[in-house]
C-alpha cells in the first residue's frame, strides 16, 4: 500500500473481489435457514473446530431489537421466530435452543431508559426466556480494537469527507456500477473528475495518520460531524452498501446504559456482526431489507477472521390498516395522533396489551403467520380472529349499554309479584359455552337502561329491534318490552315508558335485546376501529388517519357484576387485563 493513490485503489479493489461472490449465487436446501452464499461467509476448519468446541451442540439465535421506541407485533414476529420457530424448523432439540436478548444500542441519541424497560418487560411479558441479556454497548471497548486491528491492516481509514461529498461519491460509484451491469464503459457514462471524489481523498492515506486521527476522535478532539472510519470495501460493487461504510462517527451523547465514557459511536452494520460472532451466534435472523447488508456483515467478519454465523432473511411482518415503522408510530406519539405508545389503537405490545390481547392471542397469530421469505400484508381480522377464538373460551361476559336511555317499567310491581321472591333475578353463565367459569345474578329492576341503537322513534320494517309500536324481547326474562310513550326534552329523548308483556299470547319478538339495570356502573367506554382508512398507507400516511379510530362513550353502563374485575389496584399497564376484554 505504499504506491500513489490510484495504484493503491487498484489493489485494494482487485484483492476485495477476489475474495467475494459479486454474482447472486444460488440458494441451497442444505438446511431450512439456508439463503445467498458469499465466498466471505465460508469460515475455516479452524474456525468451525473452535466454534463447535465453545457450543457443544447448542444451536443459539438472537433476538436483538433498537431500544429507540417500543416493540410492535412485527418484533413479536420475530421474538417467535428467534426463540421457537427457527429452531423448530431446524428440528433443534429443546435441551439445545438458546437465544440470547441482546440490546442493539449503538445510537444514544434515540435511546432512552424508558424505551430500555419497556422492552425488558414485553418480552418476559410473551413468555420468552433467554439464555442472557446483553448490550451491544458492553462491546464498546472491543469494537474499538478490532476497529484499530482494520487499520493496522490497511482495511480502515479515517475520513473527513462532508456528508454532501459522501452522497456525491456514492452517487457516482452507483452510476458507474449502472454502466457496467449493461455492458457500458463507466468512463464515458460517469467519468470520475479526480481521485479525491473516487475513491477519495483519505482513502489511502498512512496507517499512522489513520491511528492518530482515531485515537484523537475517541480523545474528543475533534467536531461532530468532522471525522469518520471508513472501511476500505469495494467501489466497484454492485451492492451500494460496499461503498466503503461508516464505522465510527463522533457523537458528544452520554450513552443511557455506557454512561459518559464514550464519544465515538459504532454503526449498525460494524456492531451487530461482530457481536453476533462474538456471542457465538448460530443464525442471525432478520428481515428481507438487510438482505443487502449481508455482504458487508460478511466482509467484516471475513476482514477480522472471526467466526461468520449463518445469516436467514425472512419477509418482516406487514399488518393491513396500520404501520410498524418505529419512524412512523414515533411520529403518531409525537404528534398527539394517538394518547401513547400504549394506545390500543398501536400496534405496540402495549397497545395490545392495554386492548385486552393475551401473550397468547399474540404469540399464536405469530405461529400461525409463520416466517418465510414471501412479502405480503396480513389483514387485521386474521389477528381479531384469534382473539375471538382464544377469549371465546376464558372471558367474562356482561351486558353494557353505550348510549343509555332510561326505561321505566310502569307494570313492574305486578309482574315482580307474578313472579315471585327473587323471581326477577337471574342467574347467568360467565361464559356461555363454559360453566366452570362460574356464573353472576342480575336483577330487572323498575328502571333500566338499554342502548340508543336498540331504540328506534320511527317505524322501520328492518329494524328488529324497539320502536313505539314494536315490541322487542328482554333478555333473560323471556317476557316482551312494549313501549308506551317517549318522553322528550326538545329533540332528546329523555326516557321511556314501557311495560313488560309476559302474557300467555304475546306477540314472538324478534329478537332480544340487553339491559342494565338501575345499579349498573357509570363508565367510559373506549370503542375502536382500524388506525387507518387505506389498508397499506402510503407515503401521504398522516392524511390516511382515521378520524374515527377511536369513538368514546362517556356515559356508558355495565352490570355491577364486573366490579371485582376493575379495582384499580389491578388494572396495570404491564399485564393482560380481564376488565379490557
Amino acid at each position: 500500500f505504499g504506491l500513489g493513490r490510484a495504484h493503491s485503489y487498484i489493489i485494494a479493489k482487485t484483492f476485495n473481489r477476489t475474495m467475494a461472490t459479486e454474482e447472486p449465487a444460488s440458494i441451497t436446501c442444505s438446511n431450512a435457514l439456508a439463503a445467498r452464499e458469499l465466498e466471505w461467509a465460508k469460515n475455516s476448519p479452524e474456525l468451525l473446530a473452535e466454534h463447535a468446541e465453545i457450543n457443544k451442540g447448542i444451536i443459539r439465535t438472537r433476538f436483538p431489537p433498537e431500544p429507540n421506541g417500543y416493540l410492535h407485533v412485527g418484533h413479536a414476529k420475530s421474538m417467535n421466530m428467534n426463540f421457537s420457530l427457527a429452531f423448530d424448523k431446524l428440528g433443534v432439540p429443546k435441551e439445545n435452543r438458546r437465544t440470547i436478548f441482546r440490546f442493539d444500542d449503538t445510537n444514544p441519541d434515540a435511546e432512552t431508559p424508558e424505551y430500555i424497560d419497556s422492552l425488558k418487560r414485553d418480552l418476559a411479558w410473551l413468555g420468552w426466556e433467554p439464555e442472557r441479556t446483553t448490550y451491544s454497548s458492553d462491546n464498546f471497548q472491543t469494537l474499538y480494537e478490532l476497529a484499530v486491528k482494520l487499520i493496522k491492516n490497511g482495511l480502515a481509514y479515517v475520513c473527513d469527507m462532508t456528508k454532501a461529498e459522501m452522497e456525491a461519491q456514492r452517487d457516482l460509484a452507483k452510476r458507474r456500477s449502472s454502466a457496467r451491469a449493461v455492458g457500458k464503459d463507466p468512463d464515458d457514462e460517469a467519468p470520475i473528475p479526480s481521485a479525491d471524489v473516487l475513491p477519495g481523498r483519505n482513502r489511502d492515506t498512512s496507517v499512522e495518520r489513520n491511528l492518530k486521527l482515531f485515537e484523537e476522535m475517541k480523545l474528543g478532539l475533534h467536531d461532530e460531524g468532522s471525522l469518520t472510519l471508513r472501511l476500505k470495501m469495494d467501489f466497484e460493487s454492485a451492492n451500494p452498501n460496499m461503498y466503503d461504510l461508516v464505522a465510527y462517527r463522533i457523537r458528544y451523547t452520554p450513552h443511557p446504559h455506557a454512561g459518559r465514557g464514550w464519544c465515538i459511536y459504532p454503526n449498525y452494520d460494524w456492531t451487530h456482526g461482530i457481536c453476533d460472532s462474538l456471542e457465538r451466534i448460530d443464525y442471525s435472523i432478520c428481515t428481507l431489507e438487510f438482505e443487502t447488508r449481508r455482504e458487508p456483515y460478511y466482509w467484516i467478519l471475513w476482514a477480522l477472521d472471526m467466526y461468520r454465523p449463518k445469516v436467514y432473511e425472512m419477509s418482516r411482518l406487514n399488518l393491513a390498516f396500520t404501520v410498524l415503522s418505529k419512524r412512523r408510530l414515533l411520529k403518531l406519539v409525537n404528534a398527539n395522533h394517538v394518547r401513547g405508545w400504549s394506545d390500543p389503537r398501536m400496534p405496540t405490545i402495549s397497545g395490545l396489551r392495554r386492548r385486552g390481547y393475551t401473550k397468547e392471542i399474540i404469540n399464536t397469530f405469530c405461529n400461525d403467520v409463520g416466517a418465510t421469505r414471501a412479502m405480503n400484508v396480513v389483514q387485521m381480522d386474521k389477528l381479531f380472529q384469534v382473539a375471538r377464538q382464544t377469549l371465546a373460551d376464558t372471558t367474562r361476559r356482561a351486558m353494557a349499554v353505550l348510549e343509555p336511555i332510561k326505561v321505566i317499567i310502569g307494570n313492574f310491581a305486578d309482574e315482580a309479584t307474578k313472579a315471585g321472591e327473587g323471581g326477577m333475578t337471574f342467574d347467568v353463565q360467565n361464559s356461555p359455552t363454559d360453566a366452570s367459569l362460574g356464573s353472576h345474578s342480575v336483577t330487572l329492576t323498575e328502571t333500566i337502561y338499554i342502548d340508543s341503537e336498540d331504540f328506534k322513534l320511527d317505524e322501520d320494517p328492518n329494524f328488529y329491534r324497539l320502536t313505539p309500536g314494536k315490541p322487542v324481547g328482554i333478555k333473560y326474562h323471556g317476557g316482551n318490552l312494549v313501549c308506551d310513550e317517549v318522553v322528550k326534552i326538545g329533540d332528546k329523548i329523555k326516557e321511556l315508558k314501557c311495560h313488560l308483556d309476559s302474557s300467555e299470547g304475546r306477540p314472538k319478538p324478534k329478537s332480544f335485546i340487553t339491559w342494565v339495570p338501575s345499579d349498573g356502573l357509570s363508565c367510559e367506554v373506549r370503542v375502536y376501529n382500524h388506525l387507518f382508512n387505506e389498508p397499506e398507507p402510503s407515503d401521504r400516511w398522516e392524511e390516511e388517519l382515521n378520524p374515527n379510530s377511536e369513538v368514546v362513550h362517556p356515559n356508558a353502563m355495565i352490570d355491577s357484576s364486573v366490579i371485582s374485575l376493575v379495582d384499580k389496584k389491578d388494572v396495570d399497564q404491564w399485564k393482560s387485563n380481564q376488565a379490557l376484554q
